[in-house]
């Protein structure tokens, strides 16, 4: 009879055991969680007044549309000075490596050839007088007379191509063209710029989305970084839920995750982007068989962006693994 009982209690606990196995590693069918986002606050590159604010909260924008613009009197100035001191360094330049002016080129040119001219004449004079000194018809004065103006005429025509030479070169030196370049060079880096500083003033939205907030109105002075506008693109909506310590096994980085609410369409699903290294919720006691269920762990997923645009942020959902999916 003893016997019985304690095979009968025997049996009870083994069982109990068994059903404490199953309810503990079995785990929730469904877990808790809500929609959240990672809101895009768009703010000023630099500090100014802001004068104009384009869009309102709960519009639809698209990558590239105008937000908000600051005041670009200043800016706008700066880049008009930077480019009439592009404009003078390139005029500089421009003369350094030009020659001298075409009329004085020209007159350049006709100076030589009036002095060629007159050359080859006494050139001709010379070798006739030099045939007739042969015979006596001339006296020699004569010939070295002239053959002294053949060399003063030749050095003049030397002297003319010289100048015409150096007319037609760069009126600047070397190293002047090359600092001339440089200078050149950091007026355009300047108005580079001045530029980008003006563009700032002018800004767009970095992606499409939704407008969940305007932070600052026309008329206020921000500092930069400030936020002016709150944007949500969709790919910034995803779904955090937790789920506790006997189930965390079965959740792996990159797998789909069913998501099912009063208002989801079927087949919402979202991937698994995060999972929490550390547990959101500790006992203040030691761990132990008991206490280690009420760990869970926070891990998130994102759903494709066509879907990720159905759901608001806070927004409560249920959670399943994929294969089991929610209710239909």
């Amino acid at each position: 009879m003893i016997g019985r009982i304690i095979l009968a209690a025997a049996i009870l606990a083994m069982a109990g055991a068994l059903w404490w196995w199953h309810a503990r590693t079995a785990g929730p069918s469904a877990w808790q969680g809500y929609a959240e986002a990672d809101f895009v606050k768009v703010g000023p590159t630099l500090a100014g007044l802001l004068t104009s604010v384009s869009v309102e909260r709960g519009s639809q924008v698209t990558c590239g549309a105008p937000l908000f613009d600051q005041d670009d009197e200043a800016d706008r100035a700066a880049l008009d000075q930077a480019s009439r001191q592009l404009a003078q360094a390139e005029r500089q330049l421009a003369n350094l490596q030009s020659g001298g002016k075409l009329t004085e080129i020209e007159q350049a040119q006709a100076n030589l050839a009036d002095a060629q001219a007159t050359r080859d004449k006494l050139q001709l004079d010379l070798n006739r007088y030099e045939n007739l000194l042969k015979y006596r018809a001339v006296p020699a004065q004569l010939v070295d007379q002239q053959r002294a103006d053949v060399r003063s005429a030749s050095a003049k025509v030397q002297a003319l191509e010289a100048a015409l030479t150096q007319m037609r070169a760069p009126l600047g030196r070397e190293a002047e063209i090359r600092a001339q370049n440089a200078a050149v060079g950091a007026a355009r880096a300047a108005i580079a710029m001045a530029k980008w500083r003006f563009d700032q003033r002018h800004v767009r939205s970095p992606a499409a989305g939704v407008v969940a907030d305007v932070l600052a109105r026309p008329g206020e002075t921000l500092p930069a970084g400030g936020p002016v506008v709150s944007l949500l693109p969709p790919e910034n909506i995803f779904v955090r839920f937790f789920v506790p310590e006997a189930a965390l096994a079965t959740l792996h980085y990159g797998e789909k995750v069913a998501l099912s609410c009063d208002s989801c369409p079927k087949g919402l699903t979202a991937t698994i982007s995060f999972i929490s290294p550390q547990a959101e919720y500790t006992p203040p006691v030691i761990y132990s068989e008991s206490s280690r269920a009420k760990l869970v762990y926070r891990i998130e997923a994102r759903p494709l962006p066509q879907q990720a645009s159905l759901l608001n942020p806070g927004q409560p959902l249920e959670v399943r693994p994929a294969a089991t999916g929610g209710p239909q």
